[in-house]
C-alpha cells in the first residue's frame, strides 16, 4: 500500500509552532503519527511531498525527521519550497534516518508503481518575476527527467509523480506541468503546498486521464491519504 501526507513543518525545537495559523493546528503531529501508526504496515510506503521541516540546516531537519524514522513503512521525500535545509541531493540522501529515501528529479520502484518527481514551482502570472519564470522553465525538464528516468527503469509499471507545487494554474487550469505529465500517461500526482479552506483545490480530482491528490496535512485533517 502506498499512503502520502505532506507539509508537516516539523520544527523539533520549538521555534516555529503552527497553532499560529490556527487552532487545527494544535498537537497536530501527534494526530498523524495516532492515524500513520493506525494504517500504516511495515512493507507500506509513505510520499512525504515537501515542506518536511523548517529547519534551515541540514543536521536540525534530520533530529526533526528521526521522530518518524520507527514510525512503520519506507518514506520517500521530496523538497518544499520551505525545506532550506535541502541544498545537495546527495548530502541530503547520505543523511537521511534509515527508513528514508529522497527523490529529485529521479524515481525509485514502489510496488507495482515507479514514483518519480521534483518539486515544481507556481505557474507565472502577468506578475511573476523573471527569477519566477526561469525557475519555471528549469522545472519542466527536471520533470521531464523525473519521468524519463522511471521510464527507462521501468517501463511497464504505472507512474506516480511526488510534486509540492501543484502542477496546474488557478482553477485547474492546463500548464506546461500538466502537458508534460500527461505526455507520459501518469497514473496519479500526489502534491501538497496548498493550504485553507477557502481553496478551490479538491483531495482528488481527474483531468484528461490523470488523477492529482492533494495531500497538505491541513487539507485532509491530518490524516494519511491511500494512493
Amino acid at each position: 500500500m502506498i499512503y502520502a501526507i505532506s507539509d508537516l513543518h516539523l520544527s523539533k525545537r520549538g521555534d516555529k509552532p503552527m497553532n499560529v495559523f490556527g487552532d487545527q493546528w494544535d498537537d497536530y503531529e501527534s494526530r498523524i503519527i495516532e492515524d500513520w501508526v493506525s494504517k500504516v504496515k511495515e512493507n507500506d510506503t509513505v510520499l512525504l511531498c515537501g515542506d518536511l521541516s523548517w529547519a534551515m540546516k541540514l543536521e536540525d531537519a534530520v533530529e526533526d525527521l528521526k521522530e518518524f524514522d520507527d514510525l512503520p513503512g519506507k518514506k520517500i521525500i521530496t523538497r518544499g519550497n520551505h525545506d532550506y535545509w535541502w541544498n545537495s541531493y546527495q548530502k541530503v540522501k547520505s543523511a537521511l534516518p534509515k527508513s528514508f529515501s529522497a527523490i529529485q528529479n529521479n524515481s525509485l520502484d514502489v510496488e507495482e508503481n515507479i514514483v518519480c518527481g521534483t518539486r515544481l514551482w507556481d505557474i507565472p502570472s502577468k506578475d511573476a518575476t523573471e527569477q519566477d519564470v526561469k525557475i519555471y522553465y528549469r522545472e519542466q525538464s527536471r520533470l521531464r527527467l523525473a519521468l524519463e528516468d522511471a521510464k527507462r527503469k521501468s517501463p511497464d509499471k504505472q507512474i506516480i509523480v511526488m510534486t509540492h507545487y501543484p502542477p496546474f494554474a488557478d482553477g485547474f487550469k492546463p500548464s506546461e506541468f500538466t502537458k508534460i505529465i500527461e505526455e507520459y500517461d501518469v497514473y496519479k500526482v500526489v502534491y501538497g503546498h496548498i493550504h485553507g479552506a477557502n481553496s478551490y483545490h479538491k483531495k482528488e480530482i481527474t483531468l484528461n486521464g490523470v488523477t492529482y491528490v492533494l495531500t497538505s496535512c491541513d487539507m485532509v485533517d491530518f490524516k494519511l491519504t491511500l494512493i
